[in-house]
């Protein structure tokens, strides 16, 4: 990272932040090598990152021809606003969080369902929904992230 000093060097920081994060993007690499970002609702659990998917499409193509991946969350905290002096000092307070890793289609049903139901918590934490039907398990897609690399960094000052 070029400017250390913003680096989070506090682990559970960093977890919370993609715990806590409304939506990630993820990048993965399409055809010809060309980079594809999209954001999505997600979980981080189990120290993966889960979400869910149709069982046909651009992510779940590129995730099969390549399994690896760039997961971003951010949270922005407040604008700086610039000066007539110096419009330069306009800024952007945040912290964010960069994953690499390997994505892989969820097959196991434990999993599957475990990981829909950790996404529901996030989302929707006061309950009042019922079991996930195996109609609509079978449309559906669970991606797994195995994270190899984890990196957080902010601007608070």
């Amino acid at each position: 990272m070029r400017a250390a000093k913003k680096e989070i060097h506090d682990k559970g920081v960093v977890q919370r932040l993609l715990a806590d994060g409304p939506v990630g993007r993820l990048g993965t690499v399409g055809a010809e090598g060309r980079p594809m970002v999209k954001p999505l609702n997600y979980v981080y659990h189990d120290g993966r990152i889960y979400f869910h998917s149709a069982r046909e499409g651009e992510k779940i193509d590129h995730i099969k021809r390549d399994d690896r991946v760039c997961f971003e969350v951010d949270l922005p905290i407040a604008y700086v606003k610039g000066t007539m002096e110096d419009p330069c000092k306009a800024d952007y307070r945040y912290q964010s969080v960069i994953c690499t890793g390997r994505a892989r289609v969820v097959d196991e049903h434990s999993e599957k369902t475990a990981a829909l139901r950790a996404l529901m918590e996030k989302y929707q934490p006061e309950g009042g929904y019922g079991p996930f039907l195996e109609e609509k398990l079978v449309l559906t897609a669970v991606v797994r992230i195995d994270i190899e690399t984890m990196t957080g960094k902010q601007d608070l000052e």
